[in-house]
């Protein structure tokens, strides 16, 4: 959870969360609390007084029982879950783990891809001179797969349809980074400068529900 807190060292930021204005969510039942998380707001909190204010806390307020089961970084936006007991983060937590999910994520990149669909397969470790950066490494990264297809495109700029198929770090970023295309407003991995915020949005999650094992599906409308 030190990360995202580094992250804003690194890049002379101060942290300035979202103002809470209330938790929107997608979906609530007795095992799942499903919510479209805003850009600039940490998921869990960092370390120190000043990066307390996090979506774990502001759910909290409201549902204490309310258990973490993955992240999103702090500027990504979108579908993210949590678990309203025990059982229920366990059974969420193995799917993560096992790859027994599936995501999708909308992003707009630099530049002008050329071919309609493809996919990035690169290796990733963290660059750990340079935390929270991570790196591509062929000699000690652990696999990492993004399918990704283009929606449309101008001469400047791609938006893309993502799918991690695998869940490293930073991966999505650092991929579309070493093929020429850095996400828009990425402060890590490309230029802030180039939009108001970073242009990357989980867009859909599909899981297993915890009681039953139905499959479901969430969606968080793409804010750009």
């Amino acid at each position: 959870m030190r990360v995202d807190g580094l992250a804003q060292i690194m890049n002379g930021q101060t942290y300035r969360p979202p103002a809470d204005t209330g938790l929107a969510i997608i979906h609530q039942d007795h095992d799942l609390l499903v919510l479209d998380k805003p850009s600039g707001l940490l998921s869990v909190p960092g370390k120190g007084v000043e990066l307390a204010d996090c979506l774990e806390a502001r759910v909290h307020a409201v549902h204490p029982d309310a258990l973490i089961v993955h992240r999103l970084d702090r500027d990504t936006s979108g579908v993210l879950v949590m678990a309203m007991n025990a059982s229920a983060q366990r059974h969420l937590g193995l799917q993560f783990e096992r790859r027994h999910l599936s995501k999708t994520y909308r992003a707009i990149v630099a530049g002008r891809v050329s071919a309609d669909d493809g996919e990035i397969d690169l290796p990733l470790i963290a660059d750990w001179p340079n935390r929270p950066l991570q790196k591509v490494c062929h000699d000690t990264g652990k696999p990492a797969l993004t399918r990704w297809r283009v929606l449309s495109r101008t001469d400047t700029q791609s938006r893309l349809d993502l799918a991690p198929h695998t869940g490293r770090s930073h991966q999505l970023r650092v991929h579309l980074k070493e093929i020429g295309h850095p996400i828009l407003g990425d402060p890590l991995y490309g230029d802030a400068a180039t939009a108001p915020r970073l242009m990357l949005h989980a867009h859909t999650l599909t899981v297993r529900h915890p009681t039953g094992g139905a499959v479901k599906s969430f969606c968080a409308q793409v804010p750009f």
